[in-house]
């Protein structure tokens, strides 16, 4: 071989080399041939390092050529002996090539010494055998066809054929209509794509016949179905997009068709086979659009994927519906649970928790009947729908408890909060106000207990109508003060155990438990603590209303005054003069007490009252008598008034008044009248009645204050 043919396939002629390797492989018996390889014309690169890339590629060559069962794991070394070696150019060193040459005559001449060209020799016969050896060689060369050579005919045909179908396929190539119909498909779907690719071939394809015609038969359809089969080749990825924008747009259609059926209120299950049967039978008529005479391709693999993206889109869509339902129910369950279970654990009445549970059982089965009603169109099964069925029931459950919770995290809050509602109004919710009258250790008593039974209630969740001793065990722990023994030895030794000094409930499951009996014991210790001031509060304002309301001495004075100062009531009696002046300064001095509010001040302190009374008492006088002299300058000419009492919005008063006298008549009538009015309560006192006859002239005296 050439020096510059190395590496190549024909050049180097690899195919003459695995043909010459599978044929003495099958016919002839293991033993070593050897292998000579002369390179011509060597370069200047040294043969050292030419030889291993051609071993190399020796070796290859036995790796791919196909061993018969005995030799399939013969190795290479094992047929051949391989030796190669180079010439140079004859026409650059003509004298050195000559000498080359010479030394490889001499390894032919003596190629049957000891490291020769001659291989092993376990296949040498003697001389004498030899023609029946060379007859033998010749009979397997006749049997085997693989060594046969062509006959010309059919030499002329293979490469003739050959050529028109390279020449037809290369124009299949650069064909515009299937340019613009490859183009076309890269965008979507072609109508009538099968149609129009199948004349395209069909064209070409006869064209090769007419050209073929003339030549061998065999070889003449050999070559047109290779030209068929490298003409499908070439469209088939076409035929692949095709199928793939028939397959997304059967897909889009079951999408779209099934939302709007979905839209319109159909049943799930009934819109995902009406749709499904709609967009198969869409594609199915696409595939047989599609379908090219000459192919025999299978669109069973895209159609199979297209039925899977179908019901994956289903399963999706399903699971979305479900789920969106599901959230929904969800959420009606917490609108029609959070706010009553709240109020029924605020309230914490002994019958809370059968309330709550009549609650759930009721809000449950609401929603447990609706959900059925409306997944009725998904034609779950009976296992999936149980499933569902029992999840809303748990979410409906997990709410409550979340629920109580929460509010357990709160219950010293809603404890005092009880406490004070309780303490501060009446049976009728009214604000209590402390009289004097009230028995603030009963009121204080129902109070506790209010907020002990709130308390109980927040301790554990009772959705599962299992009876319990937890209220029982507080009230006899925290309100009686009684301690429970546990057993008989204890009792025997007079040994006491707190029932609260413990991290778990009797009969009370861990994860019910909401507050565990060491805090309960811990947040009445608290809630006591805090509530002890309202407490003190509402004593000492009953001790402050006692005080303020006890201005009467006491019964032995009264009688005391009646009976010493009998003589000067008589007197008073006798002199109805004394009376009047003793009328006056009462009102005078009533009309003091409301303008100095002297009952306010003295419930400050008595010394105190006494002081801040002694600071106002001249200021307030010397304000009445002002008074008084402005009302008499004011008068300009007197005229007669209806008799009756006179109100002031400032101040108190009492008017005299005489009216004036009838014609003739030598009397006149003189009433007195006094009038007290305060702004503040709008309490008015009066007094009429005192009249006597006059001979004078009229007069009339008024005083005001």
């Amino acid at each position: 071989m050439w020096c510059h043919d190395i590496g190549r396939e024909q050049a180097a002629n690899r195919p003459l080399l695995k043909i010459v390797f599978q044929v003495m492989m099958r016919l002839f018996s293991l033993r070593k041939t050897t292998l000579l390889f002369v390179i011509r014309d060597k370069t200047k690169t040294p043969l050292e390092h030419l030889e291993p890339i051609l071993r190399e590629d020796i070796q290859k060559i036995w790796d791919a050529v196909p061993k018969p069962q005995a030799h399939k794991n013969t190795r290479f070394n094992e047929f051949f002996n391989v030796v190669i070696t180079a010439l140079s150019s004859y026409e650059d060193k003509e004298e050195k090539f000559k000498e080359e040459v010479a030394q490889l005559r001499q390894r032919f001449f003596h190629s049957i010494s000891p490291g020769g060209l001659a291989g092993d020799r376990r296949g040498v016969v003697p001389a004498s055998g030899f023609s029946f050896s060379a007859q033998q060689i010749w009979k397997v060369i006749k049997e085997n066809k693989d060594l046969d050579l062509p006959a010309h005919k059919i030499m002329v045909a293979t490469v003739r054929c050959e050529e028109i179908s390279n020449e037809k396929l290369s124009r299949l190539t650069s064909d515009k209509g299937w340019l613009e119909l490859e183009a076309a498909i890269q965008a979507g779907p072609v109508l009538a794509f099968g149609k129009r690719l199948s004349s395209i071939l069909e064209a070409y394809l006869s064209e090769y016949d007419m050209e073929a015609v003339y030549f061998d038969e065999g070889v003449r359809n050999a070559k047109r179905q290779q030209l068929e089969s490298k003409a499908l080749d070439l469209v088939h990825p076409a035929y692949s997009t095709l199928l793939g924008h028939l397959r997304s747009k059967a897909l889009e259609s079951f999408k779209n068709k099934l939302e709007q059926s979905l839209i319109k209120g159909e049943g799930f299950a009934a819109s995902v086979r009406t749709c499904t049967g709609s967009c198969m039978l869409e594609f199915d008529q696409g595939c047989a659009d599609a379908t090219i005479r000459q192919a025999n391709w299978d669109a069973s693999k895209v159609r199979d994927k297209l039925r899977r993206d179908v019901d994956a889109h289903a399963s999706s869509v399903r699971s979305e519906k479900l789920s969106e339902m599901m959230a929904n129910y969800e959420k009606q369950l917490a609108l029609a649970l959070t706010e009553p279970v709240e109020s029924l654990l605020e309230a914490g009445q002994k019958d809370a928790w059968a309330s709550i549970r009549k609650l759930l059982k009721r809000e449950t089965q609401v929603a447990v009947s609706e959900f059925s009603a409306t997944i009725g169109g998904f034609e779950l099964d009976q296992a999936t729908l149980d499933k569902m069925m029992q999840d809303l029931m748990d979410c409906a459950r997990s709410l409550v408890e979340k629920k109580a919770r929460d509010d357990a995290g709160k219950v010293l809050i809603r404890m005092k909060d009880r406490f004070s509602t309780v303490f501060n109004h009446d049976n009728d919710s009214l604000p209590r106000v402390w009289t004097g009258k009230e028995d603030i250790r009963t009121i204080t008593k129902d109070a506790r207990s209010a907020a002990l039974m709130l308390l109980s209630v927040m301790a554990a969740v009772r959705l599962d109508e299992k009876p319990d001793k937890i209220e029982n065990l507080l009230f006899s722990s925290l309100m009686d003060g009684t301690l429970t023994v546990p057993s008989s030895q204890d009792r025997s030794v007079g040994a006491r155990t707190d029932p609260l000094a413990s991290s778990t409930w009797e009969e009370v499951s861990p994860k019910d438990t909401l507050i565990t009996p060491v805090q309960c014991k811990s947040l009445w210790r608290q809630f006591k603590a805090e509530t002890e001031y309202t407490v003190s509060q509402a004593i000492s304002a009953q001790e402050a209303f006692r005080k303020s309301n006890n201005w009467l001495p006491p019964p032995w004075a009264i009688l005391a005054m009646i009976v010493l100062g009998f003589n000067e009531f008589m007197l008073l009696l006798r002199n109805p003069l004394y009376l009047m002046v003793l009328f006056i300064v009462f009102l005078l001095s009533k009309a003091l007490w409301v303008q100095m509010d002297i009952g306010g001040e003295l419930q400050h302190g008595t010394l105190a009252g006494l002081l801040s009374i002694s600071s106002r008492f001249v200021p307030t006088m010397m304000n009445l008598l002002r008074r008084v002299a402005e009302e008499a300058q004011g008068r300009s000419t007197p005229e007669r008034e209806r008799p009756g009492p006179s109100y002031s919005h400032t101040s108190q008063g009492f008017r005299v008044q005489t009216p004036w006298p009838k014609p003739n008549s030598c009397t006149a009538e003189s009433s007195v009248s006094s009038n007290i009015s305060s702004p503040e309560s709008g309490v008015e006192y009066s007094s009429t009645g005192l009249m006597h006859r006059r001979t004078t002239n009229i007069q009339e005296a008024e005083f005001s204050s």
